[in-house]
Formats: structure tokens, C-alpha cells, sequence
């Protein structure tokens, strides 16, 4: 677990910077310095760009880390390292000229009820393409373990450059316009220094012949577009629908409730840097007594971690919304947070559940299960956000993230005979009950941010205590206890 907890702390730094970066943009200045319109037409471009991502990586990155560890010899390794660099470019391509030739339909059906679409369609191609490139690059470095710099400019890098051009907004020296070009060439800058980082790792000798096992390889690739797709389907359609159904000014509204609750994701986006390839390699090796370890391990650790996150999310939320413009709070915004953060909480349970299905010979069931869930997050959405607004997108989302987890937990049982709980998730779940319960209704009279501090010292302070004394988990317990001395 050495490398593990290693990067997993670096990465966790980084990820944390660049959510403290993300909170500043998504919550005062994007809220100020863009119009709710604008503001929402920049999330809607880039949630439909996650959507298409998946189908131009066609699976590259995933089954990079799956297969490079299964080649021993250098010039194997080279002509597999080829094959991957190159594979993507047999949709990009294709997709971007089918996108030409029919360019007018689907900007007509993308901008049917926000006309201020349409000038923008192109970028969700473009971004869509560079997002692609960039996690082909970072599989690239991931499989040499080393994740730290990449997990840099996945998780600040972007954020830092956005900061800046807001304030060159705000500054007037860029209209709005001009800001979702210059965040469209950020992508792609960004894809450019990853490629340039991983060539200081390993710099590739292109051998212009297919790997000995190619068919399984684009076998694999293509059915795991579907399990990329339906991942983030699960994680941009109702911000996506949402800008179907009702004006963009409540995707921002909905964005920045999202964005709230996505903290809780950061330690298990984290730890999965470092514990898929590890996973994979010990799949390759037969080690099951090992990997069972790592599954309840990575587990139990994430569902502390993220239920504390929760618990300072829930129980801070209405002073939260005391500080940002009032039209993006209110009561629904808060319960589309208390949603979503359940739906992200289930989440962390499944540890590196991920990485044992996609490494395993049993996906194409799982795919199976996530085509059937994603039309049934489509479904939801249709009916919930016509109801209950943005309200009616965090329920559909819940209902899908709690039927999707539940079918891997359920699924790598049957087949591995393992599973992620232990007593220890048992006594977490009941001590978020009693934290939750004791400081609900614990609000002090002064100024929301004093009042946030305040009371997380008191949530966090209780919580870690609690955490030690019981002894839930002995890897927790030694870093507090080395912190503490």
C-alpha cells in the first residue's frame, strides 16, 4: 500500500487545490462575472463534451492500463504503445466529418430551446476531442506510476486558467464570447503538456505493426465505450437535459449545487489513480486474496472520508448559500445538493469496484446493465425535470446512481465472491446518523462564513475523534495518530 497511500496523497492534494480553485470559479465568479445565461451555456457546452468523450477515446484509455502490464518485451510493448496513440484517430476523424456534413440538423435539435447555442456547437467537438487525447496520454503515464502531474493538470491546471480568464472578463479585456474560445484552446493546451509529460517518462518508438492479441484489444475498446459512455452519461445527462427542457440559467443554478456535492468524489478520483493499474496488474497475476484486501480497504476508507466531506456539505449548506448571489440558493438548490451528496456518498462504497470490473473478463454484463441504466437516467430525467425543475434532475440522479452501485456490489459478489463492506462500514454509517442528528438543528448567530468554521471544527473535530477511538479503520487511525504525534 506504499505507492498507494504515496500518490494517493499527492494526487489528493492536487485534486483538493484544484477544487478550491473550482469553488472560487463556480461559486463567486462565474456567479459575477458572467451572466446566469452565459454562465449556463458554458456548463451545458462542456457537459455535452463529457458525453461525446467517451465514444472518441474509443475505450483507449482504459484498455491501455488493462493490457500493457500483459507485455513483457520491448518491442511488444512498443507496437501495443502505437496502437494506442493511434487507435482514437479512427472515430475522431470520422465523427468530425460526419459533424460537418450534418452540422445544421444538430445544431437545429442542440439550440431548439436556447438559441444562444448554436454559435457554440462546434466546441463541444472540439473539447470533447482534446478532453480524449488527454486521458489517452495520462493512461499512458498512469501505466509507469506516475500520476501526480497528470492528476495536476487534470485537477488544477484548468481551473487556474479559467480563474484567469474570468478576470479578464471582469476586466474587460475579453467579452463573453471570447471567453468560451479561450477556454476551448486551454483544452487543448492542456492536452499538448500532458503529451509533453509523458514523453519524459517514456518516450515512444512507433512500430507500425499490430499487437499479437489486437482482436481482443478492439474487442475490449469497443464495448467499453458503452461503460465510458454510460459513466458519464450518469455524470452530465441531467445538466445536459436540463438545457433541453428548461432555459440555461438553471443549468448554472443546478451546476453550482453539483459542484458543491462533487467534493465528496475528489478522495476516491484520487485513490483510483493509482489503485486501477494496481488492480489490474494483480488480475493479471491471480492475486485474489490481495485484491479482496484492497477492494474492503479502499472501501471502508473512501466511505469515511466521504462521509465526513458530507456531513460539512449538509450541514453547512443553508449558511453556504448565504454568500453567493441569491437566485442560485433557495430551497431547491439545497435539495439538490442533499440528493446528489447521497447519490456521490453510495459511491464511495464501491472502493475499486470500477477497476476489478473493467480488468475482468466478465464487463460485457456490466455494459449490459449500464446501456439498460442509462436509457433509464435518460427516462427519469424526462419525467422528473418537467415536474420538479431542477429537483426533478437530482431525484433521477439519485434513483440511478443507487440501482447502478448496487447492481457492481451485487455483481463482483457473484463473480469474485468478494465484496467492499466490513464491520467497519457498519459503525460509519451508524456515526454519520448521530453526527447528522446532533448538529442539524446547531446553527450560531453570526456571519455565515464564521458559522461555517465554526461548526465544521465541531462536525470535523467530533467525527476524526470518533473515527480513532472506535477504531474503524486501522490505515485512518495510524495517519491520525501520526499526525497527532
Amino acid at each position: 500500500m506504499g505507492i498507494i497511500v504515496n500518490q494517493s496523497l499527492k494526487n489528493t492534494f492536487f485534486t483538493y487545490l484544484g477544487f478550491a480553485f473550482g469553488a472560487i470559479n463556480a461559486l463567486f465568479l462565474y456567479t459575477n462575472f458572467l451572466t446566469e445565461e452565459y454562465y449556463g451555456l458554458v456548463t451545458y457546452l462542456l457537459s455535452a463534451a463529457n458525453i461525446v468523450m467517451p465514444l472518441l477515446t474509443f475505450g483507449v484509455h482504459n484498455s491501455f492500463i488493462k493490457f500493457f502490464s500483459t507485455y513483457k518485451e520491448g518491442k511488444e510493448q512498443q507496437g501495443f504503445v502505437s496502437f494506442m496513440l493511434l487507435l482514437p484517430l479512427a472515430i475522431i476523424i470520422p465523427v468530425g466529418l460526419i459533424g460537418i456534413l450534418f452540422y445544421s440538423g444538430i445544431t437545429q435539435w442542440l439550440s431548439k430551446e436556447n438559441t444562444l447555442v448554436e454559435g457554440y456547437v462546434w466546441t463541444i467537438y472540439a473539447i470533447a476531442a482534446a478532453i480524449a487525447y488527454f486521458e489517452v496520454f495520462f493512461a499512458w503515464s498512469k501505466v509507469h506510476m506516475r500520476t501526480v502531474f497528470g492528476n495536476f493538470l487534470k485537477e488544477v491546471f484548468h481551473r487556474v486558467v479559467v480563474m484567469v480568464l474570468l478576470f479578464l472578463v471582469y476586466l474587460g479585456y475579453m467579452d463573453a464570447n471570447q471567453f468560451i474560445l479561450a477556454t476551448v484552446v486551454m483544452y487543448a493546451i492542456r492536452t499538448v503538456l500532458m503529451f509533453l509529460v509523458t514523453l519524459s517518462t517514456s518516450k515512444p518508438r512507433f512500430k507500425w505493426a499490430l499487437p499479437s492479441n489486437s482482436k481482443s484489444i478492439l474487442k475490449y475498446t469497443a464495448l467499453i465505450i458503452l461503460a465510458g459512455s454510460v459513466a458519464n452519461v450518469l455524470l452530465e445527462v441531467d445538466k445536459f437535459m436540463i438545457g433541453q427542457y428548461l432555459i440555461l440559467e438553471n443549468v448554472a443554478f443546478y451546476s453550482v449545487a453539483i459542484f458543491i456535492v462533487m467534493v465528496i468524489t475528489v478522495p476516491s478520483r484520487s485513490m483510483h489513480q493509482i489503485t486501477y493499474p494496481i488492480t489490474a496488474k494483480l488480475m493479471n497475476e491471480r492475486k485474489m486474496k490481495e485484491l479482496g484486501e484492497l477492494y474492503k480497504k479502499s472501501s471502508l476508507t473512501l466511505f469515511i472520508i466521504g462521509g465526513a466531506i458530507f456531513l460539512l456539505i449538509a450541514l453547512n449548506i443553508g449558511e453556504l448559500y448565504k454568500i453567493v448571489p441569491a437566485e442560485y440558493g433557495g430551497k431547491e438548490a439545497i435539495m439538490v445538493v442533499f440528493l446528489v451528496g447521497l447519490a456521490k456518498l453510495s459511491d464511495t462504497l464501491l472502493g475499486n469496484n470500477n477497476s476489478i470490473i473493467f480488468n475482468s473478463d466478465y464487463y460485457r454484463m456490466m455494459l449490459l446493465f449500464g446501456v439498460l441504466l442509462a436509457v433509464l437516467t435518460v427516462i427519469l430525467n424526462m419525467i422528473y425535470i418537467p415536474i420538479w425543475g431542477i429537483r426533478g434532475a437530482a431525484f433521477a440522479s439519485l434513483m440511478a446512481f443507487l440501482i447502478y452501485n448496487s447492481l457492481k456490489i451485487w455483481f463482483v459478489y457473484k463473480k469474485f465472491g468478494m465484496h467492499p463492506f466490513s464491520g467497519g462500514s457498519l459503525k460509519t454509517a451508524g456515526l454519520l446518523l448521530l453526527v447528522f442528528g446532533i448538529f442539524y438543528f446547531w446553527n450560531f448567530p453570526f456571519h455565515p462564513l464564521i458559522n461555517i468554521g465554526l461548526k465544521s471544527l465541531l462536525i470535523g473535530g467530533s467525527y476524526v475523534l470518533a473515527v480513532h477511538r472506535l477504531a474503524i479503520s486501522g490505515d485512518i487511525s495510524a495517519l491520525i495518530s501520526r499526525f497527532i504525534k
